[in-house]
């Protein structure tokens, strides 16, 4: 079943059981489990206050309208929570998971796609940020070769876009989630 279309009682839908999980969590721990979708305090705070959400659309919902309302500096403070393209963070699941696309690229494509996060980096003050689920090494590399041509403004709203939707894929696994965590 999708978390997007959750099952009902008649006419009241009932919530996936780890959104019901997350709805009724205590505030810290939904706080600590937002931090890990998304840095940014401004956003975790946003979505927090929204509590409880009768769907997972309504979830991404409130994710899309914080999204949209983050200023600069709350942007800086949820990029600071991704590593690199090409270099996930040791011992997170969830970056490995995200950037597999670059788990058999061969060391040339990886040595490439380190200087141009470089070049990105130097030219932006800020890592390269891309929603890698689902793309392929070839394709993030193509990607960062032709965003680095981008205005800071640009790249800004573009980042804001691939961060809405890296909270997204991570949101559903929240509300999806079985186990006991919020």
């Amino acid at each position: 079943m999708s978390s997007s279309s959750p099952r009902s009682t008649g006419d009241t839908p009932v919530p996936p059981a780890g959104l019901t999980r997350f709805n009724t969590a205590d505030d810290a721990t939904a706080r600590t489990a937002l931090h890990e979708v998304c840095a940014s305090r401004a956003w975790g705070e946003r979505i927090l206050a929204r509590r409880p959400y009768a769907t997972t659309d309504a979830l991404f919902a409130a994710n899309d309208a914080a999204m949209a309302g983050l200023t600069a500096a709350d942007l800086a403070e949820a990029m600071a929570g991704h590593p690199p393209i090409g270099r996930p963070e040791p011992g997170d699941p969830t970056s490995h998971r995200e950037q597999s696309g670059m788990a058999g690229a061969s060391d040339a494509l990886k040595a490439e796609l380190l200087e141009l996060n470089l070049a990105y980096q130097e030219k932006f003050g800020h890592v390269f940020l891309i929603c890698a689920s689902g793309r392929t090494g070839e394709q993030m590399r193509d990607a960062v070769r032709h965003r680095i041509g981008n205005t800071p403004d640009q790249e800004r709203e573009i980042v804001r876009a691939e961060l809405g939707k890296i909270n997204r894929i991570r949101l559903t696994r929240i509300a999806d989630a079985e186990g006991d965590a919020a």
